[in-house]
């Protein structure tokens, strides 16, 4: 389509969707003829506007107002006319720097990045993953206080997972010490999954070198990792953003539904098998998105990858169509690589 437009309609079109991603508001003949500076009079403007809205990529609001893209005309911009633009050195320093994994665990990294995009793109940010099992270093229980401890895993890779736990009252350290060395000495290199039947059959036999109370600590530590299952991981920050701007009622009506949709968890870490589709970044307009092809916005998505190169999660930005292509981009892409490189 876009190889059949002249110059002069390409010049018009990118006009129109220029002035539709900054104030959302129709584009008219007079205003785009002051664009121009005068090149082109209102009544040749109008000319074209006509063909390009009669090949299905502008629309008229109403009657006798400008004219705003289809959802066509921006899939059509977005893959022929749009010039992307470049993070800066500080933007991409800030991001570094806002990812970086050190004493932190993966959770913290990909909820601090989903923030992070969030801010950046006055959108609303996600990021999905798949339950990982990762080898193990090391494992501990720190005491909290009666009745609660902390279990900190240590992975290979550095990163760090922990939960607290519920446990007997009155526990005594010595008990907490002792799980800690057995797990340790059955887990290091290897993944819970791996190591958990052999654990509880050990357990269960009493084979095990524990004394009752620190066996409750071990089973409660396997326990409150077994439990996660396959859920994965589904962060989702700013939704308030989506509100911005909001004037008419049936946008209200399409941002309510989004958000409801955002709640699905299990649709939602479908978009991993999207990214997987294709390489880099992913654009969804509108209904081409199915999994939220009713609310008309937009989703600009990018896998992050293991150090196998393997997609393992993918993380984005959902917002109106009228969003600003040409920053959020390059942002995307860029986050999605550096939380590959933190993770992996």
């Amino acid at each position: 389509m876009i190889q059949e437009l002249n110059e002069r309609s390409r010049e018009i079109f990118r006009q129109i969707v220029d002035a539709y991603v900054q104030t959302g508001e129709p584009v008219g003949s007079r205003l785009l003829s002051k664009k121009l500076e005068g090149r082109l009079s209102p009544a040749s403007i109008r000319n074209v506007m006509a063909d390009l809205e009669d090949a299905g990529l502008l629309y008229a609001p109403h009657t006798s107002a400008g004219r705003l893209p289809t959802q066509a005309g921006l899939r059509m911009f977005v893959d022929g006319l749009l010039q992307l633009g470049d993070l800066t050195p500080e933007e991409r320093g800030s991001i570094e720097v806002r990812c970086a994994a050190q004493g932190r665990g993966v959770q913290d990294v990909l909820t601090e990045a989903t923030a992070m995009l969030s801010g950046l793109s006055h959108c609303a940010g996600l990021v999905v993953a798949p339950k990982q099992e990762t080898t193990l270093r090391q494992i501990e229980f720190v005491d909290l206080g009666p009745g609660k401890a902390l279990v900190v895993l240590v992975m290979e890779n550095g990163l760090v997972e922990n939960r607290v736990i519920d446990l007997p009252l009155n526990l005594p350290r010595s008990a907490l010490a002792q799980a800690t060395n057995y797990l340790t000495d059955r887990l290091r290199g290897r993944t819970i999954a791996n190591a958990r039947t052999e654990i509880e059959a050990e357990l269960g036999q009493r084979k095990a070198e524990l004394d009752e109370l620190a066996q409750k600590v071990v089973q409660a530590g396997l326990a409150v990792w077994s439990n996660e299952g396959g859920r994965g991981t589904l962060i989702v920050r700013g939704q308030a953003r989506l509100l911005e701007d909001v004037s008419a009622v049936g946008d209200l009506e399409r941002i309510r539904q989004l958000m409801e949709e955002l709640e699905q968890e299990q649709e939602l870490l479908n978009l991993i098998e999207v990214t997987q589709k294709g390489d880099g970044v992913q654009i969804f307009i509108g209904s081409e998105n199915k999994l939220f092809s009713l609310t008309g916005c937009t989703t600009i998505v990018a896998p992050f990858r293991n150090g196998r190169q393997e997609v393992v999660g993918a993380i984005g930005v959902i917002g109106p169509t009228r969003m600003n292509y040409a920053r959020i981009i390059p942002m995307v892409d860029f986050t999605a690589q550096v939380v590959g490189r933190v993770l992996g």
